[in-house]
């Protein structure tokens, strides 16, 4: 099994500062970026990878999509995630992750997005760089969104369960196609919505990425 920590970031880390402690997942056939904007802290963590702390929901919507059943990547009786089939999952599907600051303070001894500081955006450009298939970049809290409206210079955020173009004149998605920005509810269970209406938003940004993704391959062919 590959080891996606950033140990060399982990070191670094102090009480003020912390590193990003996992590397970029970025499968080479990506349509999708999910970027957060920094993972909680190790101690609650159930796994080394992205979305680790165990009362966070984004494996269970994926598993609910996907599969029909929430608990498709839960180990239940040991109280965690299947790191290797989430892995397998996402590069197959074609799923890419990271975060939007690659550095931060926390303000709080706590998870909350409410109480980081950011203090190296991360470098969303030299991302796409590697993922010459992405379509969609998804954020799903709101200090995500606002950094990379910050990072783009988009100066009114998008309301969750909306998307936006992407203004990049250097960088535009497969053959010259709009990046889109999709701002989805958090999957973090303080968030107050349901976890079914969360999935049908999840769903519903997944069913509009393939159709864009089909009408891309329908033009390719019809050349």
């Amino acid at each position: 099994m590959i080891s996606y920590l950033n140990t060399e970031n982990i070191a670094r880390s102090t009480d003020s500062v912390e590193y990003h402690p996992l590397r970029p997942f970025l499968p080479k056939n990506a349509r999708v970026l999910f970027l957060g904007s920094f993972p909680p802290q190790r101690k609650r963590w159930c796994m080394d990878f992205y979305y680790p702390n165990f009362i966070n929901d984004h494996w269970r919507i994926e598993g609910q999509i996907f599969f029909g059943d929430k608990n498709h990547f839960v180990d239940l009786e040991a109280k965690r995630f299947k790191i290797d089939e989430i892995v397998a999952f996402c590069q197959e599907k074609g799923l890419a992750f990271y975060d939007t600051s690659t550095a931060i303070r926390r303000l709080q001894d706590n998870a909350s997005d409410k109480f980081l500081e950011v203090v190296e955006p991360t470098d969303i450009h030299a991302l796409l760089l590697q993922l010459p298939h992405c379509r969609a970049i998804v954020t799903t809290g709101e200090k995500a969104t606002e950094t990379i409206c910050a990072y783009f210079g988009i100066e009114r955020l998008p309301k969750v369960n909306t998307f936006i173009e992407v203004p990049l004149a250097p960088w535009r998605g497969v053959r010259g196609k709009a990046l889109l920005l999709h701002r989805l509810p958090s999957s973090s269970r303080a968030y107050p919505l349901s976890f079914d209406k969360k999935v049908e938003a999840y769903r519903q940004m997944f069913s509009t990425i393939a159709k864009a993704t089909a009408d891309t391959l329908s033009e390719h062919r019809t050349r």
